[in-house]
């Protein structure tokens, strides 16, 4: 009696009591039994674990309800990813205990002095059902680069003098967000005239002869041809361009005691061009259609055919995108960890040629890491302008606005459909409060 006189002034007309007595229900409908003070404490915290237990499942389902709820109709929420520190490694896709418990396979295989089997395209052939889609790549790039040209020429763009940044727009943002070497205190921007490399971010790559071959060394780096990364890695997925020559093979490499063999150096094939495209393929009529007619090189003059190329320039991008995902899936793509660096191929190159942070410990060497579409197509992020003819964009409202990529704000403002995949990012269902409101809004 003693012991439950002694816990009831504790808690009665604590917070804490009126907590457990509001979840738990201890009220005068579950009088505490007179009991002694160890039985009494034993059920007292039976009937909070059960109650707590009931309670918790009650609010997991609760929430479980409304997210589901929130995400019927409507697309994720997805904002621009944050950019790293430069001191910072790029994160690894694959867990770092999935490469080791890969790597440790691979060394137990190479002991075994065995012929292995590679399969495509490891041992140098083609993925057939993946050529169709390199020329298709290609194509979208080919588009994408012809339609941002023309809008570049009727859109007015922006671009930093001191930095990288960009803006779409007749005039130049007034965002403080100048990291340049050459920026001011102020970090204000200083704007030009933007053109085409601006709002496109070409990445090049080695361009491989052989893709099963060696690595290019570093004595050999000027001597190798270096061409935009997207396009290599159509070239390795079956596309063939005049000025950029790659070898077919008829026959797969094998793997020996972790090297590779190979067998077409005895026996060349005596036909080259018909190495690996079999006369029933599924898209042979693909083949006749390679020559495209030549696309209308006459400048946009009215509103509709803004509008319409703004509109197949986003369609291109995002072919170009939904491609080369795919041809990544097989063809393997590394970036180095530490700076923007990609070599399309197996293996990554050898040439010493980082100069990220403490590139001086590693003598220049990159470190190669399986790589993603944006280390491929580095994507460059642009404030959304909702009224190309209002107000410049101001340093008090920035946290209202929105980006998204450079292109998707050009085809945008442009006339074209805002894809739902960046609306989110774009903050479209943000309202911005006019200048005087802002001391109103929490």
């Amino acid at each position: 009696m003693l012991a439950r006189r002694s816990i009831a002034g504790v808690f009665h007309g604590s917070p804490s009591f009126l907590i457990v007595q509001s979840l738990f229900k201890l009220d005068s409908e579950a009088p505490l039994k007179e009991t002694s003070s160890t039985v009494f404490a034993q059920s007292f915290f039976k009937r909070i674990s059960s109650q707590s237990d009931s309670f918790n499942a009650n609010v997991g389902s609760l929430i479980s309800e409304t997210q589901s709820k929130s995400m019927v109709g409507s697309t994720p929420y997805v904002d621009i990813p944050k950019p790293l520190p430069k001191r910072k490694r790029k994160p690894l896709i694959t867990p770092i205990k999935e490469l080791i418990r890969r790597a440790r396979k691979v060394r137990e295989m190479n002991q075994d002095v065995t012929e292995r089997v590679l399969q495509r395209p490891e041992n140098g052939l083609l993925v057939r059902r993946l050529v169709p889609v390199a020329h298709q790549v290609y194509q979208a790039k080919t588009a994408l680069y012809e339609g941002v040209a023309k809008l570049v020429d009727v859109i007015p763009v922006q671009a930093c003098r001191n930095c990288s940044e960009v803006h779409i727009g007749s005039q130049g943002h007034q965002l403080k967000t100048c990291e340049g070497p050459m920026s001011c205190s102020s970090k204000k921007h200083v704007w030009r005239k933007g053109t085409v490399d601006d709002i496109l971010v070409t990445v090049e790559s080695f361009h491989l002869y052989d893709r099963v071959g060696r690595a290019v060394t570093h004595k050999e780096r000027f001597m190798v041809d270096r061409l935009p990364a997207i396009i290599e890695l159509c070239i390795q997925a079956g596309l063939d361009l005049p000025d950029f020559p790659t070898k077919r093979r008829a026959y797969p490499v094998y793997m020996v005691a972790g090297k590779i063999v190979d067998f077409e150096k005895c026996s060349p094939p005596k036909d080259s061009n018909s190495m690996d495209v079999d006369e029933d393929f599924e898209s042979r009529d693909f083949w006749d259609s390679k020559k495209q007619p030549k696309r209308d090189e006459s400048p946009l003059s009215t509103a509709e055919d803004i509008q319409r190329m703004a509109q197949q320039t986003l369609e291109a991008w995002e072919d170009m995108k939904s491609g080369a995902r795919k041809l990544m899936e097989k063809y393997a793509v590394k970036t180095c960890a530490y700076c923007p660096e990609v070599q399309v191929g197996p293996k990554g190159h050898r040439a010493r040629i980082c100069q990220a942070h403490k590139h001086q410990w590693r003598d220049g060497q990159h470190g190669w890491q399986e790589a993603t579409f944006d280390d491929l197509i580095p994507p460059k992020y642009v404030w959304h302008v909702r009224d190309p003819n209002g107000p410049p964009l101001e340093n008090k409202m920035r946290k209202y606005y929105g980006m998204a990529p450079a292109v998707v704000e050009l085809c945008v403002q442009g006339g074209a459909t805002v894809p739902d995949e960046y609306k989110s990012m774009m903050r479209l269902d943000v309202t911005i409060p006019d200048f005087e409101e802002i001391k109103f809004v929490a």
